[in-house]
């Protein structure tokens, strides 16, 4: 049997499911929203407990990334991610469960070549680029200091 190109991408468009980007889109706000409410929340209880802002800050970072690694590494980060979409993206969350799925799903295959080689497959690239950019832009800054 021999099918056109535009007989196939008839067919595909027939069975794909329709997208809803608006109700997507408020799902994301919305729930990305409630993080950075359970962030601003966090960093304000720390503040309340006597930490400078900067300490609070820091240790609303490290809750927010220890909630995100605990709910991967209870399977229910992936079913918020499911209504939420990009809202759980927000930054430190999203990297966190970046790195916390693949070493949750490659344990059985050792701590050497499952959980410690798997866990940086997807944050690795962020990692490396992250760090020569912010080299490269801290010799920029060095640089335009010293011609002042």
């Amino acid at each position: 049997m021999q099918i056109t190109n535009e007989d196939y991408q008839a067919l595909a468009d027939s069975l794909a499911q329709k997208s809803k980007t608006s109700v997507n889109c408020v799902k994301a706000f919305v729930i990305g929203g409630l993080i950075c409410v359970l962030g601003q929340g966090l960093t304000a209880a720390y503040r309340a407990a006597g930490l400078s802002e900067q300490t609070a800050g820091t240790m609303c970072s490290v809750s927010l990334i220890f909630l995100s690694a605990l709910l991967t590494g209870l399977a229910l980060f992936d079913d918020i991610a499911k209504h939420a979409g990009a809202g759980t993206l927000v930054p430190i969350t999203g990297f966190a469960n970046s790195v916390t799925a693949p070493a949750v799903e490659f344990k059985t295959e050792g701590y050497v070549t499952g959980l410690a080689v798997k866990m940086f497959t997807i944050a690795g690239p962020v990692l490396v680029y992250g760090i020569s950019a912010s080299v490269l832009y801290g010799l920029i800054l060095w640089l335009v200091a010293l011609a002042k």
